[in-house]
């Protein structure tokens, strides 16, 4: 065949393959937009490759080089949401398995928590913690053995110390012992691990942990009245607790309230947990929504100056994303006589209430001293609370405390729509603003002066 006509075979040839590669192409282009109109037409997803049309796009080498069936959807694996976790979820188990140690240390004491990956207080392990001082003068071993996660030494001496956690199981425990500086004078200031300490009600038996006694009640003198009292110079409001449950709070401002006190917590009468109210929550998000000015207030069963400043940390913790427009009282009166707290003397007392009073106020917030009248006169020293905001209880007709005090409970009798329980009824003779005194009203302008 000469040169002319080689020439002339190849180019058919070329022209051959051209026009065949150009028809493939276009059948491809109409098959995806078939499809692409299919799916506008169904909301399918037109770039889903179905398994039969997957088989015509697989490389034939790669099907006979490892023996794949070229009747199976090569990609189903995909479709497996569970087929990438494996790996994941054992980093996971990991991570929870991972220990440290948090301490916190109020005067001569220590605490210690054992913390997994997760954030949370490992629970459910005898955990054992060595105490060292630096001079190793003073070794202690410390054993969970109610497995909360939590150990506690007292009785310590002011310096450093050593905390180490043993090896327990499969759990991964820190190298490095962890370095707690111990101190022998109290400091007033917000414990940053105090939520590890706060339960709700559905860990403890609230039938027992929440006893307190209204002291008031036992002290009315029969005078007490459950009219709303109107003397000009004093702001009407009520304070509440899980004991009123569910409350409609738009009704309540409507029916004129100005301001609440609402428990945030209390401590166990009983085991001396730290446990919050379960309706804390729901009544200072929807009084604050209807306008009701708040504060709140925290029933004491402390026994030591340090559990007055935990108890402070806890109201501190809980109300840290809330705007309170009156102050944060401790509540302290007695337990029915089985409270933990029941039979402190005077200045014990008193010195729980001011610790819980000065974290407070190096918090930034105003505090305050919830008490009856018997109660401010007998089981504590007023003049180591002085400066602090006093809330007197005295069910009667008029009040005869002759202190100071910026506010009065006067009844637990009173009636407000929205609330389909009896309610306490106060009088604030103070106007406060963000829980500070802007004006003090004298004590002779009240109306039961």
């Amino acid at each position: 065949m000469d040169s002319k006509l080689r020439t002339t075979v190849i180019f058919f040839a070329v022209l051959m393959v051209a026009l065949v590669v150009g028809v493939v192409v276009m059948v491809d282009v109409s098959r995806r937009d078939n499809r692409s109109r299919k799916a506008a037409d169904d909301g399918t997803d037109a770039g889903a490759v179905t398994a039969q049309e997957s088989v015509q796009i697989v490389d034939h080498e790669l099907v006979e080089k490892y023996h794949l069936n070229p009747a199976r959807d090569p990609y189903s694996f995909l479709k497996d949401e569970t087929f990438f976790v494996t790996e994941k979820a054992e980093d996971e188990t990991e991570d929870i398995k991972s220990l440290s140690l948090l301490a916190s240390s109020l005067q001569k004491d220590l605490r210690v928590f054992v913390v997994d990956g997760s954030g949370a207080v490992c629970k459910g392990q005898d955990f054992e913690v060595t105490v060292t001082s630096a001079d190793n003068k003073d070794t202690r071993s410390l054993h969970d053995t109610d497995g909360d996660g939590i150990l506690y030494a007292d009785g310590l001496g002011a310096g450093v110390y050593e905390v180490s956690l043993s090896p327990i199981g499969d759990f991964t425990v820190p190298y490095e012992p962890l370095e707690v500086n111990i101190s022998d004078q109290i400091s007033y200031t917000q414990l940053s691990d105090i939520s590890f300490l706060i339960h709700d009600e559905s860990e403890v038996d609230a039938a027992k942990e929440d006893t307190a006694a209204k002291e008031a009640e036992n002290e009315a003198d029969g005078t007490e009245t459950n009219v709303r009292l109107q003397d000009g110079v004093s702001i009407f409001g009520i304070d509440v607790s899980k004991w009123n449950k569910t409350i409609d709070w738009n009704k309540v401002k409507a029916a004129g309230v100005d301001f609440a006190i609402i428990r945030c917590g209390y401590r166990g009468s009983s085991g001396g947990y730290l446990i919050e109210d379960p309706y804390f929550e729901e009544n200072i998000k929807n009084a604050t929504a209807a306008g009701v000015r708040v504060g709140v207030y925290f029933f004491t069963q402390a026994t030591t100056a340090a559990e007055g400043v935990e108890e402070a940390s806890m109201v501190l913790s809980l109300c840290k994303d809330y705007a309170l427009g009156y102050p944060m009282y401790i509540d302290t009166e007695g337990a029915g006589g089985r409270g933990r707290a029941d039979s402190l003397g005077r200045q014990e007392r008193t010195e729980a209430v001011k610790a819980f009073c000065e974290t407070i106020e190096n918090a930034g917030y105003t505090a305050g001293v919830y008490a009856s009248k018997y109660w401010l006169l007998n089981n504590l020293d007023m003049e180591q609370l002085d400066g602090y905001s006093i809330w007197l209880a005295q069910y009667s007709s008029k009040a005869t405390y002759d202190g100071a005090y910026d506010m009065w409970q006067y009844t637990s009798a009173g009636r407000v729509d929205g609330i389909d329980t009896l309610v306490d009824y106060d009088l604030s003779y103070v106007d406060f603003v963000s829980g500070k005194k802007t004006e003090q009203n004298e004590i002779e302008k009240q109306y039961n002066r």
